[in-house]
């Protein structure tokens, strides 16, 4: 997942994202090291606050962009 990236260039924090998300840093950490995987809701919700598609968010594509009706 690409989180750790998107965070990055954000200049953001574990602890910052986690706050924003209404998570836990620990939780956040363990996203970026792939000891943990987030489920759907999760997932939706770190895509929409990057603005990104949950494709990108997976590696599945390098488009970023989300498809809008």
């Amino acid at each position: 997942m690409r989180l750790r990236f998107l965070r990055e260039k954000r200049n953001m924090t574990q602890q910052r994202l986690a706050l924003e998300l209404d998570m836990n840093q620990n939780t956040v950490s363990r996203y970026e090291s792939g000891k943990r995987q987030a489920d759907y809701q999760t997932l939706i919700k770190i895509a929409d606050y990057f603005d990104v598609s949950l494709d990108y968010l997976l590696e599945r594509t390098d488009n970023p962009a989300r498809y809008r009706d």
